[in-house]
């Protein structure tokens, strides 16, 4: 971390450290290969839960490590600047277990199994996404058919399933329309041995290829009546359920994506360093007023997306209501995040030269990966509606 981001980082004694200097050398030494060879990270996942990071962010009284979203926030950060893919595919498990944590702390017990598990070793994949569902959270195509019990069938497509290879049990949900005139989108986690899952091979993109975010197949897939968490109608609801996926997901992925932009800075400055300029005499590129400008302007992004993550992770653990304006506060640090991040990274090519557009460079990796952030929920256009709701009002109808 450079001085300049350090000064608006957590300060030392608000930080609970996870994962060493060696476990993320390991991590970092990987990641080049299975970018290159389109293969899922197994033995990040293997030193990241033994090192107790799958159960980080579960309470202590539960099995798990105890840390604070803020903590955590500042975990990912550092997790994503020596891999992007490993924290990406871990992001989706850290998720449901601060849905669980979030909820849990405002009185919900309904998802206290996913703590309980998670601390035993289970792996939790996040499967919402469908293919041309702009809805997101508050719509499904997938089809969730009751049972009698309460069990519940479900029959559709994820897609951006992270953690394709590993997870055990997987949170989703679908539509309920056996009563047409309320229909219900149903919350539940399936388990990876049921014969009505399968998953296709087919991750082979531009960035954050280590994620292995597969498109997941439910065909009668059965979550029984106690993995049935919630029935909500469709469209935005508040429901600490909802509330927990929006904010742990916009602020640890928030996380990710920065700690993507403080690697590509630290790559800029040791190019700046190293780079020499005929134009200037030989003397380094950092005597370049040019190129001393580009990264003056990277580390002043970077300063400023720190505190905001931080301050809403805050917030989530404190139980700070922020009433018609929570939403809005996340979705725009989750767009202001991803854009500061593509900025700097784009900005750090540029200091570094034509050696980033060569396979195998890694601020050239790194422009892949970050490019992914702006497919992630909320993207452009939502956040800003979001946002412009909060403050003007819904559109007239």
């Amino acid at each position: 971390m450079t001085e300049s981001s350090r000064a608006n980082a957590p300060s030392p004694a608000a930080v609970k450290r996870v994962l060493d200097d060696d476990i993320l050398a390991r991590i970092r030494a990987r990641a080049a290969a299975h970018d290159a060879l389109n293969t899922f990270p197994f033995d990040d996942i293997t030193d990241l839960a033994a090192a107790g990071y799958l159960r980080a962010l579960v309470p202590v009284r539960f099995g798990g490590l105890g840390l604070t979203l803020p903590q955590l926030a500042d975990e990912q950060s550092r997790l994503a600047a020596h891999a992007p893919a490993t924290a990406l595919a871990v992001n989706m498990h850290l998720v449901w277990t601060g849905v669980a944590k979030v909820m849990h702390d405002r009185g919900d017990s309904a998802l206290d199994f996913v703590l309980t598990e998670a601390a035993q070793g289970a792996i939790f994949g996040f499967g919402v996404s469908e293919p041309g569902n702009d809805l997101v959270l508050f719509g499904s195509s997938t089809a969730a058919v009751p049972q009698q019990g309460g069990d519940y069938t479900f029959t559709g497509t994820k897609v951006f399933t992270s953690l394709s290879p590993v997870w055990t049990q997987l949170g989703t949900m679908g539509l309920d329309t056996s009563d047409p005139a309320r229909p219900l989108i149903v919350w539940a986690f399936l388990d990876r041995a049921d014969p009505g899952i399968s998953r296709r091979d087919d991750w082979d993109t531009m960035g954050m290829r280590g994620s292995q975010s597969q498109t997941t197949l439910l065909d009668g897939a059965r979550a029984t009546a106690d993995r049935v968490v919630r029935h909500l109608p469709p469209g935005p609801v508040n429901d600490p359920l909802i509330f927990g996926i929006f904010a742990t997901f916009e602020i640890l992925l928030s996380s990710v994506y920065t700690g993507i932009a403080q690697r590509a800075l630290e790559l800029g400055v040791a190019a700046a360093k190293r780079r020499r300029s005929a134009k200037h005499d030989g003397r380094p590129l950092a005597q370049d007023p040019d190129i001393r400008r580009r990264i003056a302007e990277a580390a002043m992004l970077l300063d400023a997306t720190y505190p905001p993550i931080q301050t809403l992770a805050r917030d989530v653990d404190d139980l700070v209501d922020h009433g018609p304006f929570w939403f809005a506060r996340l979705a725009g640090l989750k767009h202001t995040s991803v854009e500061n991040a593509k900025a700097v990274v784009d900005s750090m090519l540029r200091v570094n030269g034509g050696a980033s557009y060569f396979t195998g460079d890694e601020l050239g990796r790194l422009y892949r990966d970050v490019l992914a952030g702006v497919f992630h929920p909320s993207n452009a256009d939502s956040a800003h509606a979001t946002v412009a709701s909060a403050w003007l009002g819904a559109l007239d109808d």
